[in-house]
């Protein structure tokens, strides 16, 4: 049996301690995942001001040191429900109550990658250093010349690549050999391997429609780009044990599902109703998530069918605001909810028909996943991790877990839901789709050996 490794995921956000998009879900279960095939994994991530309530903290650091001109603490705790060691990197401008934002992210963000480097070279060497989006990219730059160390730099967005090279020149001195724009372009570079969180959001990226303006650098480091899909936790995301649910439930107890579509009806405020189509979306408010292209048909929709719709999130003010004029325009048939809350979420998921995601594009997505494993069908655009997870449902051939549809075009997602809902009508079809969508493996099992693969592979080049 091969010889367990030694893997540091530095990432500014691990589930539950710290959770803004699906790198927080990410770094917070594959370490778990790892450690039970009987790897060291350890998680280095910042010490945000909110954490003390909600993990113990010792008080004292296991180590202190210099990190561009300041003084640097780190403290260790274990990730919740877990054997998982988390190192927390302490400084005050990690000490207010928020993750991102403010004018000095790219100085702390840098700062912290810093960090990790002086922790991996005076107190905990791993063989393995997986980094997580811009926040963490100069961390393959500084390890470039260390020995016996690889990189992995996962991106979970590129939207986002972080500070450009001229910030960073004022912010600390760069390497001499440092090639690139900005963080983003310098970490594709300079780690060893590139992955990204679907096969095929990784031959997306290579696209002018998706590359970001990176396209021709990822396309050119082709060689070393991985897609890799995501899981989620399925001991975490069970219907037959989430305690957020009412009436929980399995794929070999579906009936009883039916119950809990009449709890969230009610607590949105929606007539309850077994018969009428009950469409949820759990989501960011904002632009890549597809809000844009949905507001442009739900008029039509909601005049054209009887459907129920609840949506829950948060984000830009454009779309709450358009979403609570349509809950004003179509009372009791259309609830908005701006907030956001994991029992609400889970509740809709348990108890709402179809589950809608018409992304603008996805990285890979968990959403649609949590989706599935609750038996409510995916409604969701063909981009990303949205095609390597959900397969379009041929009523002919009973084969498919969900709706899809391919340009990102009103008259596109109108029809594909407007066959959502004619689908709904056929009760014994639908039963079945929703069992298909329950049976697919979503956990992290088969995505965490080609992880490791990955790893042996980048060690032994």
């Amino acid at each position: 049996m091969a010889e367990g490794l030694k893997i540091l995921f530095v990432a500014a956000e691990a589930a539950p301690l710290a959770k803004v998009g699906g790198m927080g879900d990410v770094v917070g279960t594959l370490p778990k995942v790892l450690r039970a095939m009987g790897h060291d994994v350890r998680i280095f991530m910042p010490y945000y001001g909110y954490l003390p309530a909600k993990v113990a903290v010792p008080p004292q650091p296991i180590w202190a040191g210099k990190a561009m001109d300041q003084d640097v603490e780190v403290f260790q705790t274990t990730l919740p429900n877990s054997d998982v060691p988390v190192y927390l990197s302490g400084h005050a401008s990690f000490a207010p109550q928020r993750t991102y934002g403010g004018d000095d992210e790219s100085w702390r963000f840098t700062l912290f990658s810093r960090t990790a480097i002086e922790f991996i070279l005076n107190h905990w060497r791993p063989q393995v250093v997986h980094c997580h989006d811009w926040h963490t990219g100069m961390v393959p730059v500084w390890l470039h010349n260390v020995v016996n160390i690889a990189t992995v730099f996962t991106i979970h967005n590129l939207a986002y690549q972080g500070p450009s090279r001229e910030q960073l020149d004022i912010i600390t001195p760069c390497p001499d050999y440092m090639e690139g724009v900005n963080v983003m372009s310098a970490a594709l570079i300079f780690s060893d391997i590139i992955n990204t969180v679907s096969p095929t959001y990784a031959q997306q990226i290579q696209t002018a429609e998706y590359g970001e303006s990176l396209e021709g650098l990822l396309s050119a480091l082709n060689d070393k780009v991985v897609g890799i899909l995501n899981g989620i936790d399925p001991q975490a995301f069970d219907p037959a044990a989430d305690r957020h649910i009412k009436h929980n439930f399995s794929m070999q107890t579906l009936e009883k599902r039916q119950a809990n579509k009449a709890v969230i009806q009610a607590e949105v405020g929606l007539p309850v109703d077994e018969d009428v189509f009950l469409i949820g979306m759990v989501s960011r408010l904002v632009e890549q998530k597809g809000l844009d292209l949905m507001l442009q048909i739900l008029d039509q929709f909601m005049a054209y069918t009887n459907v129920q719709v609840v949506v829950l999130g948060t984000g830009d003010d454009v779309y709450e605001q358009a979403l609570l004029k349509l809950a004003a325009q179509f009372s009791g048939r259309f609830a908005a909810y701006i907030m956001y809350s994991d029992a609400v979420a889970r509740r809709i998921y348990a108890g709402a028909d179809a589950f809608l995601m018409p992304s603008r594009f996805e990285p890979c997505g968990i959403s649609q996943m949590i989706a599935l494993r609750y038996g409510c069908i995916p409604i969701v655009r063909n981009t990303g991790g949205l095609v390597d997870t959900v397969l379009h449902h041929n009523p002919v051939e009973q084969t498919g877990t969900g709706y899809c549809f391919d340009r990102y075009e009103p008259l596109d997602l109108f029809t594909c839901m407007v066959r959502a809902w004619e689908g709904f009508q056929y009760k014994d079809v639908w039963t079945a789709l929703q069992k298909r969508a329950m049976a697919v493996d979503l956990s992290w099992d088969k995505s965490a050996q080609t992880y490791v693969q990955t790893y042996r592979q980048i060690l032994s080049a």
